[in-house]
């Protein structure tokens, strides 16, 4: 069985993102999506794939886009 990878600091930082969306899916099959919104003034967006729906997890506020510090959407 695999190991679950949730999208590292370094995925996330706004320096690095070179597209406007983002998948990314682990050995165990959990598939994330990163929306970075990365010219805009508003908080990037983080979901996980569960069954035929994306989950909104976390957001990227503006102000943590340059080290990707990711706040839960129960925060």
């Amino acid at each position: 069985m695999g190991s679950s990878t949730p999208l590292s600091q370094d995925d996330r930082r706004s320096s690095l993102q070179l597209y406007d969306i983002r998948i990314q899916f682990d050995t165990a099959c959990t598939v994330m999506k990163l929306v970075p919104h990365r010219h805009e003034d508003r908080p990037g967006e983080v979901f996980v794939r569960r069954g035929k729906t994306w989950v909104l997890t976390g957001y990227i506020h503006p102000e943590d886009k340059q080290s990707g510090r990711v706040t839960s959407v129960d925060e």
